[in-house]
């Protein structure tokens, strides 16, 4: 009689929740939020190139999510580093290769060869910030932010 009543009960369930019942990805909803259409933006690729600007200055606004690509030439050993900026922001991915990474946050990031890597973030802290070659010293070196 249990088992009777047990099985009633999940097919009320499966019939009141046709979620439950059917797992169909097909008629998904669109991404929202953060993930929306709308809110999403590309940044003008960073090319890293041994002597070479790095171009900017980039104007963002809090709570937008963007994507970037950041490409070395493999001119040389060359990185960038920023972690007043990498703290204002709230990075949800990078993808290197295909392979996605997401971590809990980021100090600076370097290439040993030529390579692209695609940082998807959220802009979180408004303030003024860059991203520098470590140990350059040029104005052309420094890619400029403002988050409002």
């Amino acid at each position: 009689m249990r088992s009777i009543a047990f099985l009633m009960c999940c097919l009320s369930l499966a019939i009141a929740h046709p979620a439950l019942a059917e797992d169909d990805d097909d008629d998904a909803a669109p991404p929202a939020g953060l993930l929306a259409g709308p809110n999403k933006s590309d940044l003008p690729e960073v090319i890293l190139s041994v002597g070479e600007p790095l171009g900017g200055p980039w104007a963002l606004k809090s709570g937008h999510y963007y994507e970037v690509k950041i490409t070395a030439d493999g001119s040389g050993e060359i990185g960038l580093s920023g972690a007043d900026f990498f703290r204002a922001i709230w990075v949800d991915e990078v993808v290197i290769k295909g392979l996605e990474i997401r971590p809990m946050g980021l100090h600076s990031i370097e290439f040993d060869r030529a390579g692209t890597m695609e940082i998807g973030f959220v802009a979180v802290k408004p303030g003024r910030y860059s991203l520098a070659i470590p140990g350059s010293t040029g104005a052309e070196q420094r890619l400029e932010i403002t988050i409002d």
